[in-house]
């Protein structure tokens, strides 16, 4: 049996990788500072950035949830995987082969790996069988639809042959066991043992937003099979249909740089938009959006402000009215503004490409509303604007929707939208809005620090508690510097520095995990030496490693850390010569001890000229 990996091997694979790549599969990050980059936590909900990642240290903060750690500590939190797991996924990312311990081979991955290995291989089995004979009906499916070949490619569409085990046989020749299958979601279990979920389908494999296969959507194609139209993978340890958004993969590089998502209601959807230049459109997996969508969104999109754009694309038959409604609840969780774009004649994207081509689809976002404006216009739809019991029917059922509106700037706007809307006067509808508003409820949105526990919150020492005064003030920024930028740093200096004791007692916690670090040229040392802070004080530590540091290039901030060295040692110098000052009164003059006294004040006023000449 395999030993550990050897310790070499996770320095190495940790120096290698760049976790501002890897936190950026998930979350958009946008530059804070020198050497810094911020974005939406992704492990709990917030409406601003509070999340930073300080690539060349290899650490990421939130200062709203105060979780905090390395490359390998945030795909544990996010992926649930082990720490060798975690470290096989990197090394395996930047070609790296790893050694364990006592010589032995590469353990066989276990848990959530082996469900993405199967959930890959069955990848790759149903993009083979797509140039099946038999698959014919898939290829004419697709092709009906306008994706050719290489469409299929790039979105990895393959097909599902029929027969009970066909895939079934394929990934146990791979060395996948029935039990690995069935917890992959890739198989049934029957009366007389597995089967393949997935046969006589066209699929789509769905992937999470870092690329990989997490499970399938399956569209059915043969008149005699009797289950539903489409078919996705149950729920697993990997594939959460509430959180999943197909086409995310894809599109999350284009939703991050141009702030817009197109959500849609359909993986034909998803193809034709791509293919027709809307990159950005994405589409949940056999559920309709949710809170959960919203949240996954606002990290890839970074909508810390008001001007990203959200477009729902819905059919105009009930259940699309439905689902509009459904949508309007939630999209008040986005920073950005949303939308609805509805297809001419009721044609979704894929019908609207095929019919009028790629540019009435790139228009049809173009010509989208406001989804206030189609949610008033839903509510108010069936009633009779020709009669006064119709029209106030109808300001009374859209009312609420304007009421919902906590825009002070926004909500006037749509009250005279709503009066012209339903011919009334202007203040009758606002006094409507008032009263709905008054009916209902709201509560406050919960932060982070309204969520801890009591006896955390008074015992946790953070940036902003600590005393506004020059000494701590200067720890503070001290042990910013060193942390940050201590690679870069003379040695000797720091040493100097950090052997001083400080006066602020959660600093100092923080100062002997800085002192005892052992090699400061290593990558992720500081990251390490966070780890060591003594609790309390450890989130202290985080934060001062990932806080900004008042600097506007690397070079000015290297140069003002050794500044801030020097002066501790300056301050070091003044409250021992301060000392001696005092204890030389106290001793003859021409003692040993005098002579030794003043012997060492001279080396000290030396000392201070010439840190002084460096500054």
């Amino acid at each position: 049996m395999a030993g550990r990996i050897r310790q070499a091997d996770v320095d190495e694979v940790k120096a290698r990788t760049n976790i501002a790549d890897i936190i950026g599969e998930r979350v958009a990050l946008k530059p804070a500072g020198v050497g810094a980059m911020k974005g939406l936590c992704p492990f709990h909900d917030e409406r601003s950035p509070s999340f930073n990642v300080r690539p060349q240290a290899g650490f990421y903060h939130c200062f709203g949830c105060g979780e905090s750690g390395d490359v390998y500590s945030f795909l544990r939190a996010m992926d649930h995987v082990t720490f060798t797991e975690a470290v096989e996924r990197l090394a395996g990312k930047i070609g790296y082969t790893l050694h364990y311990e006592d010589g032995g081979a590469a353990p066989e991955t276990t848990g959530r790996a082996r469900l993405y290995a199967a959930n890959a291989a069955a990848a790759e089995f149903f993009r083979a069988q797509l140039a099946a004979p038999e698959a014919d009906i898939a290829r004419r499916f697709l092709g009906e639809r306008g994706f050719d070949a290489g469409a299929a490619a790039h979105f990895g569409v393959g097909y599902a042959p029929k027969g009970w085990s066909n895939m079934l046989a394929a990934l146990r020749d791979k060395g996948f066991t029935d039990d690995i299958l069935s917890a992959a979601g890739l198989v049934s279990q029957g009366q007389r043992g597995v089967y393949d979920r997935f046969r006589g389908r066209v699929v789509w494999p769905i992937r999470d937003v870092t690329g990989q296969v997490i499970g399938f959507g399956a569209r059915r194609l043969f008149d005699d099979d009797n289950g539903p139209k489409y078919l996705n993978t149950p729920e697993t340890t990997i594939y959460k249909k509430a959180q999943v958004l197909y086409g995310l993969d894809l599109a999350k590089r284009d939703i991050s740089r141009e702030h817009r998502v197109v959500v849609v209601e359909g993986y034909t959807d998803v193809m034709a938009c791509h293919l027709a230049g809307v990159t950005t459109a994405i589409a949940t997996c056999g559920t309709a959006f949710g809170s959960d969508h919203i949240t996954v969104l606002r990290r890839v999109m970074g909508d810390d402000s008001a001007a990203g754009e959200v477009v729902f694309t819905f059919d105009p038959d009930a259940a699309g009215q439905k689902a509009a409604l459904r949508a309007f609840a939630d999209a008040k969780r986005f920073n950005a503004q949303t939308y609805v774009a509805t297809g001419p004649e009721g044609l979704d994207p894929c019908d609207l490409r095929l019919q009028r081509g790629d540019g009435a689809v790139r228009t049809l976002m173009d010509a989208k509303v406001p989804m206030v404006e189609f949610v008033i216009d839903q509510r108010i739809t069936g009633y009779d604007l020709a009669s006064v019991e119709g029209r106030v029917g109808a300001l009374r059922a859209a009312a609420p929707v304007v009421a919902e509106l906590r825009d002070p700037l926004l909500q006037p706007e749509y009250v005279r939208v709503l009066a012209r809307r339903l011919g009334l006067d202007t203040e009758d509808v606002r006094r409507e809005v008032e009263r709905a508003a008054r009916g209902g409820s709201s509560r406050p949105e919960r932060t982070p620090q309204a969520d801890a526990p009591a006896d955390v919150a008074e015992v946790r020492v953070t940036l902003a508690s600590l005393p506004q005064t020059p000494d701590a003030a200067l720890e503070r920024d001290a042990l910013k510097g060193f942390l940050q930028f201590g690679h870069r740093l003379d040695g000797g200096l720091i040493d100097r520095a950090v052997a001083l004791p400080m006066r602020h007692p959660a600093l100092d916690a923080v100062r002997q995990a800085v002192a005892s670090a052992p090699d400061r040229a290593k990558v992720g040392w500081s990251a390490d030496a966070v780890t060591t802070v003594r609790e309390p004080f450890r989130g202290l530590g985080a934060e001062l490693l990932a806080s900004d540091f008042p600097a506007l290039t690397d070079d000015a901030a290297v140069a003002l850390a050794a500044s801030l060295a020097r002066r501790l040692i300056l301050r070091g110098i003044g409250a021992e010569k301060a000392e001696l000052l005092g204890a030389i009164q106290r001793v003859p003059v021409d003692s040993a001890e005098g002579r030794g006294i003043r012997l060492r004040l001279h080396e000290l006023d030396q000392d201070r000229r010439r840190l002084t000449d460096e500054e």
